[in-house]
C-alpha cells in the first residue's frame, strides 16, 4: 500500500513542478494528478487542491479537490466535477468516490452527456467495472435544459437506467415518457441505442397517413441487425382498407453488397388480388476487373406503386450487368427487361427483352498518328407476342417482331495544333451492320451493310484575359463529312427518339443505334462562348446547326434534323457565386417556332434551396406524340426560422393546363425533436390510377441516431 502511494505522490510531484501546460508521461499505470496545491494528511491520505485534474488511461478528471486515502484505496473527489472519457461520455457531478483504476465509482447529483447530444440527469450514479452507468431516479433528455424553471421539451424518466457502454444500449425500468413534464407513456421496461451505435434492433419512428384511397393507416418500421453484415426491416402498414407489409434487406460481402426493398398487400382496391412490387439492387467485384450489378424492379399491377407513393415510374428497367472499364478498353455484357406501366402500352408487343454484348478498344497507331478504336457490337431485343403481322391496335408495329443486329467499327481520329491556335482534325470510320429480322411478315430476313465515313473538322479557341482577371474564350468551329452506303431495308425499332444536342454536333452519325446511320455529305458549324470570373460567376453559352445533302426521312420533326437544314441548336449555362444556377437547350427552326426545349433553374443558400424545371415538346406523330408536351417541375424547401422548414413540390401539365402531382410540407426541428406534417395529391387519372390524396406526420426523437445533431437547429438559453 506505502509503494503505491510512493508512486502516486512522485507522480504529484512531477505535476506540481511542471509548467500549468506542461503534459505528464505515464506512469506505469497508475493515476496522475496535476494540482496547485498538495499535501499528506497523515501517513496514508494525500490532499490535491486547486485546478485538480487527475488522468487515468483515456479518462480525464477535473474538480476542485481530490483525496486519496492509501489505506481503503479510494479516491474522493469534491465538484464540481468534470469527468470526460474519450471523445463521447462527459459527466458532471458535485461530489464523487472512485477507485484508483477509475473502474468503480459512486458519483452524486451527477449529468451524464453522451456524444454531445444525449443528456442523463441522476441524484446518484454508480459505475461498475468500466463499463456500466447506472443511473437511479433518473431523467434522460436530448432537449436543451435553461435555468429558468421550465421543463424539457421531452423526458423520460425512471426508477433506474442502465448504460452499457460496451454493448452500446441504454436501458430503462418503469419508464415515464413525458411531453412538457405531462406523462404520456408508460413502459415497464424500455431499450434505446445511445448515440453512438449505429445499427441495433428495435422499433423505429412510426408514421400516421391519411390516403383517400386507402384511408387511415399507420405504419411501424422494426430494424432487425442479422449479424455486423445484414440487416431486415420490416414494416406492417395497417391501414383502414388496406393490409401491407413493407421490407428492406441489406447485405454486405467482401466483394460487394446486395439491397432488397418491396411490400406486399391486401387491399380494397384489388380486393381479388393480391397487390406487390420489388426492388433488387446490387454489385459485385469480379477477376480481371470486372463488375457484376444489377437492378431490378417488378410490380404486380400497373398502379400500385402510384396508389401506396412508392415511386413515380411508369417504366421499370431491370437489368444484370457484367462490365469492365479500363484505361483503353470498355466492354458489357447486359440482359435487360422493361415492364411498362402505361395504359397505353401492351408488354406483350413492346421490346421487353434486350440482349448486349459489346467491347470497344482504344489504340495509338505509331504510323499514323492519333487515336483509333475498335468496337464490336451484338445487340437483340424480343417481344412477347408471336405475332407476324400488325393486330387491330393503334400503332403500327408488328406485334411480335424481333430483332437481332451486329455491328463492328474501326474509328481513327488524328488532331493538328498549329501555331496560331487553330486546331484541326480528320476523322475517319469504317461500320459494318448486319440485322436479322424475324416473326415479321413483310421484313423477315438478314440485311447487311458495309458504311465508310470521313470527316474534317476545325476548331479556332481566343482568349481575353481582363484587368479584373475574369477570363473569356471565343471558339468557333465547323467540319465537314461523307458517309457512304443506302439505308437497310429493317424496321426502325431503335432509333425512334433522336437527340441533337452539343454532345453530337460533331458526330458522324446522331442516331442512337446502328439500325439508322446518316448518309451522304453533311456539313456542321458552331460556335461556343464561355466566361469565368475568379468570384465564382462562371457562363456558357454555344449556338450550332448542322447540314445535309440529301433529307434523311428517319429523322423526325421534333429531332430537329429532318430536312437539309437543322433547327439551330442553342444552349446556355450559368452559374453564380450566390448559389443560383440555370441551364436551358432548345431547338428554333427557322419559321421562329420551337420544336423541343428544356431548362433548369437552382438557386441553393444558408435558407433557401429550390429547384425547377421545364420541358417542352411540340406534336410529332412520328414520336407516338399527337399533341404538345410542356411540363413544370418545382421542388424546394425554405428555411423560415431556426427550427421552422417548409417544403413544396409541384408538377404541372401545362399543355392540359391542370397539374399532375402537388404537395406542401411544414417541418419543425431542434436539438432533440423533428416533427414532420405533409400533404400531397396526385391528379394522375387513366384507366388504372385514380386521383388520391396523402396526409403524413412524423415524430423523429433526436439524440438516439447517429449524425443526428445539427447545432444550427438548437435553441438557446435567455438569460
Amino acid at each position: 500500500m506505502k509503494a503505491a502511494l510512493r508512486t502516486l505522490s512522485l507522480a504529484l510531484v512531477v505535476g506540481i513542478s511542471a509548467p500549468a501546460s506542461a503534459q505528464l508521461v505515464d506512469t506505469g499505470g497508475n493515476m496522475v494528478l496535476v494540482a496547485d496545491n498538495v499535501f499528506m494528511d497523515g501517513t496514508d491520505r494525500l490532499v490535491a487542491q486547486g485546478r485538480v485534474e487527475a488522468l487515468q488511461g483515456d479518462v480525464r478528471i477535473r474538480a476542485s479537490k481530490i483525496e486519496y486515502d492509501g489505506a481503503r484505496n479510494k479516491v474522493t473527489v469534491t465538484g464540481p466535477i468534470y469527468i470526460e472519457q474519450g471523445d463521447i461520455v462527459r459527466v458532471l457531478a458535485d461530489y464523487g468516490e472512485l477507485d484508483t483504476g477509475f473502474q468503480n465509482a459512486l458519483l452524486k447529483s451527477a449529468r451524464v452527456v453522451l456524444d454531445q447530444q444525449l443528456q442523463m440527469a441522476t441524484v446518484q450514479m454508480s459505475r461498475v467495472d468500466g463499463r456500466y452507468n447506472v443511473l437511479h431516479k433518473a431523467k434522460v433528455s436530448s432537449c436543451r435544459v435553461c435555468d429558468d424553471g421550465e421543463p424539457p421539451l421531452w423526458q423520460i424518466r425512471a426508477q433506474r437506467v442502465v448504460h452499457d457502454q460496451e454493448e452500446r444500449q441504454i436501458y430503462f425500468d418503469h419508464a415515464q415518457f413525458r411531453v412538457l413534464d405531462v406523462p404520456i407513456f408508460y413502459f415497464p421496461q424500455l431499450r434505446l441505442p445511445d448515440p453512438t451505435l449505429k445499427r441495433a434492433s428495435g422499433f423505429l419512428i412510426p408514421e400516421f397517413h391519411q390516403n383517400s384511397q386507402l384511408g387511415f393507416g399507420v405504419k411501424v418500421p422494426y430494424f432487425l441487425t442479422l449479424g455486423p453484415h445484414r440487416d431486415l426491416t420490416l414494416t406492417p402498414y395497417i391501414g383502414a382498407k388496406t393490409k401491407t407489409l413493407e421490407y428492406r434487406y441489406r447485405q454486405a460481402f467482401r466483394n460487394g453488397g446486395i439491397e432488397l426493398t418491396g411490400a406486399i398487400s391486401d387491399d380494397e382496391i384489388h380486393p381479388d388480388q393480391p397487390r406487390f412490387y420489388l426492388f433488387a439492387d446490387g454489385g459485385f467485384n469480379l477477376r480481371n476487373d470486372y463488375k457484376l450489378s444489377f437492378d431490378v424492379k417488378f410490380a404486380s399491377d400497373d398502379a400500385y406503386l402510384l396508389d401506396y407513393d412508392y415511386s413515380d415510374l411508369d417504366r421499370l428497367n431491370s437489368d444484370l450487368t457484367v462490365a469492365r472499364s479500363r484505361r483503353d478498353e470498355n466492354t458489357r455484357f447486359a440482359l435487360l427487361h422493361i415492364q411498362s406501366l402505361r395504359s397505353d402500352e401492351d408488354n406483350d408487343t413492346i421490346p421487353s427483352i434486350m440482349t448486349v454484348a459489346e467491347t470497344e478498344r482504344r489504340f495509338f497507331p505509331k504510323r499514323l498518328g492519333g487515336e483509333g478504336r475498335l468496337s464490336l457490337k451484338w445487340h437483340g431485343h424480343y417481344r412477347q407476342s408471336d405475332l407476324p403481322t400488325d393486330s387491330a391496335d393503334a400503332d403500327t408495329i408488328v406485334d411480335g417482331r424481333d430483332v437481332q443486329r451486329a455491328t463492328a467499327s474501326l474509328w481513327w481520329r488524328r488532331n493538328w495544333t498549329h501555331v496560331s491556335g487553330l486546331r484541326t482534325g480528320i476523322t475517319g470510320e469504317l461500320v459494318f451492320d448486319g440485322i436479322k429480322t424475324a416473326q415479321d411478315t413483310a421484313l423477315e430476313g438478314t440485311e447487311a451493310q458495309l458504311t465508310p465515313s470521313f470527316a474534317a473538322h476545325m476548331r479556332y479557341p481566343m482568349s481575353r484575359v481582363s484587368s479584373t482577371g475574369v477570363t473569356q474564350i471565343l471558339e468557333p468551329l465547323a467540319q465537314i463529312g461523307w458517309s457512304g452506303g443506302d439505308p437497310l431495308l429493317v424496321a426502325n425499332d431503335e432509333s425512334t427518339r433522336v437527340e441533337f444536342d452539343e454532345g453530337n454536333l460533331l458526330s458522324l452519325s446522331r442516331f442512337p443505334a446502328g439500325d439508322r446511320r446518316e448518309r451522304g455529305a453533311t456539313a456542321a458549324i458552331g460556335v461556343n462562348w464561355s466566361r469565368f470570373d475568379p468570384k465564382g460567376w462562371q457562363a456558357h453559352f454555344s449556338l450550332g446547326q448542322v447540314y445535309h445533302k440529301t433529307a434523311h426521312a428517319d429523322f423526325t420533326q421534333t429531332s430537329g434534323l429532318l430536312g437539309t437544314r437543322s433547327d439551330l441548336l442553342v444552349a446556355g449555362q450559368v452559374s453564380t457565386q450566390n448559389g443560383l444556377s440555370l441551364m436551358a437547350r432548345g431547338l428554333f427552326d427557322w419559321s421562329g417556332g420551337l420544336s423541343k426545349a428544356s431548362a433548369r433553374a437552382g438557386w441553393t443558400n444558408n435558407k433557401l434551396w429550390i429547384d425547377a424545371s421545364v420541358v417542352w415538346l411540340e406534336a410529332d406523330l412520328a414520336e407516338d406524340r399527337t399533341d404538345r408536351m410542356s411540363e413544370w417541375v418545382l421542388d424546394g424547401r425554405y428555411r423560415l426560422g431556426r427550427n421552422w422548414t417548409a417544403l413544396a413540390d409541384w408538377r404541372y401539365d401545362v399543355a392540359s393546363s391542370q397539374s399532375a402531382e402537388a404537395g406542401l410540407g411544414i417541418e419543425y426541428r431542434n436539438e432533440c425533436v423533428k416533427i414532420g406534417l405533409s400533404i400531397s395529391r396526385n391528379f394522375t387519372t387513366s384507366a388504372t390510377v385514380q386521383p388520391s390524396t396523402d396526409i403524413g406526420l412524423t415524430v423523429a426523437l433526436l439524440g438516439f441516431s447517429v449524425r443526428s445533431a445539427d447545432k444550427s437547429y438548437n435553441r438557446t438559453c435567455s438569460n
